[in-house]
Formats: C-alpha cells, sequence, structure tokens
C-alpha cells in the first residue's frame, strides 16, 4: 500500500470564538463534535468542493473521524478534523472546515479553533495532559504559535502543550461540566 507523504496541515484560525460565529449577524452557535457517519462521509467529497480525501482518513484504522455542527442540526458539517490517540499525546493528521465556511464569504467563523479545542479536550480525557501535536505548512507556522499558543519544536512540528491547550478548551468548552 502506498503510504501518503506528510504535506502539512494548512489550516487558518479565523477567530477563536466561544463556538462558532455568524459572519454577517455576529451571532454565536453552540456546536456538537461527534464521531463522523458512514452517510455523513458519502457527501463530504472533492466534487462538493472539500479539500481533502476524507473517505481515506475514515478508513486508516488508527484514526477517528470527527465532525463539527450546530446543536440540534446534525446534517450540516461545519468542519471536520482527524486524530489519532497516541501513548503521550493526540496527532492531529487533518482539519478542514466545510468549504461553505472557507474564503470572503464564509458563513461561520471559529470552526478551526473549536476542532482544535477539542483535539485538546481529548487529549486531556486520555490522560495525555492537553498534548497535541500536528506538521505544518512552514508558511503557517507563526500563525499557529500566534493564534492557537502552539510551540514549534523544529522543522514543521507543532505541539499544543497543557498551558495553550487550557485556553484553547476554556474558550471553548467553558459551558461544559
Amino acid at each position: 500500500m502506498k503510504k501518503k507523504q506528510n504535506i502539512g496541515l494548512d489550516f487558518i484560525v479565523d477567530k477563536l470564538t466561544n463556538s462558532i460565529q455568524n459572519v454577517v449577524s455576529g451571532d454565536s452557535f453552540a456546536t456538537d463534535i461527534t464521531l463522523i457517519s458512514n452517510t455523513d462521509i458519502k457527501n463530504v467529497i472533492k466534487t462538493n468542493s472539500w479539500q481533502f480525501d476524507w473517505k481515506f482518513e475514515c478508513k486508516q484504522p488508527q484514526r477517528d473521524v470527527y465532525k463539527l455542527t450546530i446543536v440540534n442540526n446534525q446534517t450540516i458539517i461545519q468542519g471536520l478534523i482527524s486524530l489519532e490517540i497516541k501513548s503521550d499525546h493526540v496527532y492531529m493528521h487533518l482539519l478542514e472546515s466545510a468549504p461553505f465556511n472557507k474564503g470572503k464569504t464564509k458563513i461561520y467563523e471559529g470552526v478551526p479553533g473549536n476542532l482544535v479545542a477539542f483535539a485538546c479536550k481529548l487529549s486531556f480525557q486520555r490522560g495525555h495532559e492537553g498534548n497535541v501535536s500536528f506538521f505544518s505548512k512552514s508558511q503557517l507556522v507563526q500563525h499557529y504559535i500566534d493564534t492557537l499558543g502552539a510551540i514549534h519544536i523544529g522543522g514543521r512540528i507543532m505541539i499544543i502543550d497543557t498551558k495553550a491547550a487550557l485556553k484553547l478548551i476554556n474558550k471553548y468548552f467553558s459551558n461544559e461540566k
């Protein structure tokens, strides 16, 4: 089987919000993050303007793909993240906002930050102190340092440590008990 090359994540953290926020009205919407279903994955394809091969991600046995939706509206996917639980941290393989949440005409902002905060939360739940790692595109290293509090540890490797993870979790999941 051909191994895919690690090209690095290239999501843009547009804004850290308390959930996701409508760009025009400024209204915030509570979100849910759940595992993607087989039904969902049929619509998350390149012909529907998704950038990545999410079907491939779902077939990787060590990875879990999660979808971000607005509470009480599970059918419209706002963004996706592919995560792998490692022995001491959570690794982010892919993250993508829905096509309608990208660029100048996006509907909601806060999607990438919400998904990264979830990865941090999952890391705490698995006993990894919030530690998350990922490969960055080289031109976005500083962006992740500035927006997520990530640490550049060499090459294109980025980590989110406990302190930065807690900030993200408190921003997005402060209403959870």
